[in-house]
């Protein structure tokens, strides 16, 4: 479990603050959505998560230890990261995703690690593009990858940022329906930014609604309102229910 109390950050003494208090809590095998406009936090909540940068104070914690004082190759072991641009220069598939495993083999990987690539790629269904230079690929087979990548790690919690920013309709749907994937089978806590409100919706269980460097909604599907959405956005929806699903129609400026 990620719990993140009162999180506070700034770029430098003089700069304003990023972070204001941030408090979070994310579940084993729970998919967590950020949502909020450009320049609300998001992107730095990130970077102290995954050790970029050092919050000025408060704590995160997982499973109780304390990752501010977890070493590098440890925090490496428990948290996964997928960037929005990926590049994974002249590797063929097989080796970008055995890149993920250098917290635990350091120079040179062994048996054991190789195997456990094999067995992503099988399970990912990626096993035909093995030898494949990863350059070469498709938008949406790229991602699959930068997700192999990061569960050669064997994450406790995957980090994505935007991970479906740059993919047509079908890769988008891919994307989805692999972090659902991960999370209740492999019990991955999944934290992820995300632009559209109704992919959110369908890929997400908790929801975080950030404004102004600090988290100011966070429930299920029912934060979905047309007030919330007003008040994170700037923008008038209608929210409405279609067998079922909540969905977002609309994004009026106010």
């Amino acid at each position: 479990m990620l719990t993140i109390e009162n999180l506070q950050f700034r770029y430098g003494k003089r700069s304003p603050q990023v972070l204001r208090g941030v408090d979070l809590t994310l579940q084993d095998g729970e998919i967590g959505i950020i949502l909020g406009k450009n320049g609300c936090g998001k992107t730095t909540l990130f970077q102290n998560i995954l050790g970029i940068n050092d919050p000025d104070e408060g704590r995160m914690l997982f499973d109780g230890e304390d990752l501010l004082h977890m070493p590098r190759r440890q925090r490496a072991r428990r948290i996964a990261y997928v960037p929005q641009h990926i590049h994974f220069g002249a590797l063929s598939v097989f080796d970008s995703v055995l890149m993920g495993r250098v917290s635990y083999f350091g120079l040179r990987a062994g048996q054991e690690d190789c195997d456990a690539v094999r067995s992503i790629l099988r399970e990912m269904q990626l096993e035909d593009f093995a030898r494949r230079n990863a350059e070469e690929l498709s938008g949406g087979e790229k991602q699959k990858i930068a997700i192999a990548r990061a569960m050669a790690q064997q994450p406790r919690l995957l980090v994505f940022d935007e991970p479906t920013g740059n993919l047509d309709i079908a890769n988008e749907q891919l994307i989805v329906e692999e972090t659902k994937k991960l999370a209740r089978e492999k019990r991955v806590a999944i934290l992820s930014s995300l632009h559209d409100l109704n992919q959110a919706l369908d890929m997400g269980d908790r929801f975080f609604f950030m404004k102004d460097g600090v988290i100011k909604y966070t429930g299920g599907k029912e934060m979905f309102t047309p007030e919330v959405m007003e008040d994170i956005f700037d923008i008038r929806v209608r929210v409405v229910e279609v067998d079922g699903q909540k969905i977002i129609i609309g994004g009026k400026k106010q």
